[in-house]
């Protein structure tokens, strides 16, 4: 049977069957328990997961949210944010980055960010840090760390915090260091399509300072450090027992799905180079990058997308607006041209299937129609 639409798509951008059926029976025993007990917020696996996440990411307290940008909004006030706080964040990243500084309350200082690893450029720093800065905000983009070596360096030179976005990250490593362990606290999106992903949304701030943990605690409900008494104005921001018993059975299968990224990651490498006009991920030395999503650059990405779909290819282009360019965020006077590097990464890329259980011939079938779209012309 050949590959095209009729017969649905052949390979899928993200196919989660493969770790659904991997806790499938587990998940659904436990699930029954819990229909049984009615402990649906705040439930005993909720805490059972914040210590297991919290030690796998060398942390001493983990703090379970609903969503990542929870996690990044809850960890900016945790660690101290005030209003008008002003935050550098990189050009390059989804949305919510900057949504959260916002939300937190701060002020989003924006610069560009690397050729070779797409991150926060730590040369941009110096001319960004100000007498309001306050925060780095890095990003650890498309599963690759961010120079936190170098980041915590100019953060020291200006007195600055750093909180992680580890939303794409779970289980990187670069120059010794782990995402997560790297600034002050760090957060994660457990989003599906995650390297660890929970069946809706759900995320986590992690931090070794016992009074932000206490403080994040507080902000996720309504404020509260007692029973109906509240210190701040907070959010309902709980994670759902439901969403922490998913993430307990598959947190013991991340190291093994992120080296099923890593394998084909290489495969793409192997087979993609040279092919037309396309740029690979560039490989940091001293890095472990976990490949979230595996994004190529090409002059054309929507004819590149189109034609892959034509195939039966699934392909996304992750993030075609960069945030400063958005009407959301028109308020901050960025324009064409603010930050080229972002910019061109976001005019070029295209990320291609990949997910834990992709096979062989579904990757080879994604090299042979890209290799047909350019020998087309």
């Amino acid at each position: 049977m050949g590959i095209g639409p009729e017969s649905g798509p052949a390979v899928p951008l993200v196919d989660l069957r493969a770790s659904t059926d991997a806790i499938r029976h587990a998940l659904l025993a436990d699930v029954e328990k819990l229909l049984d007990t009615g402990a649906f917020v705040n439930g005993p696996a909720v805490e059972s997961f914040e210590h297991e996440f919290a030690a796998t990411c060398g942390r001493r307290f983990a703090i379970g949210t609903a969503s990542g940008l929870d996690a990044l909004t809850i960890g900016l006030r945790a660690l101290g944010l005030e209003e008008g706080d002003e935050v550098i964040v990189p050009a390059m990243t989804f949305i919510a980055t900057f949504e959260a500084v916002v939300h937190a309350g701060g002020r989003v200082i924006v610069v560009d960010v690397g050729e070779e690893d797409a991150c926060m450029d730590p040369a941009t720093v110096e001319a960004a840090a100000g007498p309001r800065t306050r925060f780095l905000l890095p990003v650890h983009l498309y599963g690759q760390m961010a120079d936190m070596r170098e980041l915590r360096a100019s953060a020291a030179d200006h007195g600055l915090a750093i909180l992680e976005d580890a939303c794409q990250a779970h289980g990187a490593e670069r120059d010794g260091l782990v995402a997560g362990a790297a600034g002050a606290a760090a957060a994660f999106s457990f989003y599906p399509s995650k390297n660890l992903g929970a069946m809706g949304d759900a995320g986590a701030l992690v931090v070794d300072d016992e009074g932000a943990a206490t403080k994040a605690r507080a902000l996720r409900e309504h404020g509260q450090t007692g029973v109906y008494e509240s210190d701040h104005v907070g959010l309902t921001s709980r994670l759902d027992t439901l969403q922490a018993l998913v993430l307990l059975h598959k947190l013991p299968l991340l190291q093994s799905w992120n080296a099923e990224r890593a394998r084909a990651a290489s495969f793409y490498d192997e087979s993609l180079r040279g092919v037309g006009d396309l740029r690979l991920p560039k490989r940091v030395a001293g890095a472990k990058h976990v490949w979230h999503v595996y994004q190529v650059r090409t002059r054309d990405p929507e004819a590149l997308g189109a034609f892959l779909g034509g195939r039966g290819i699934g392909t996304k282009r992750h993030y075609p607006e960069p945030p400063h360019l958005s009407a959301a965020f028109a308020d901050l006077g960025y324009s064409a041209g603010s930050f080229p590097v972002a910019e061109a990464i976001a005019r070029e890329t295209l990320s291609l299937p990949l997910f834990p259980g992709i096979t062989d011939e579904q990757l080879q079938a994604v090299v042979d129609a890209i290799a047909e779209f350019f020998a087309r012309g």
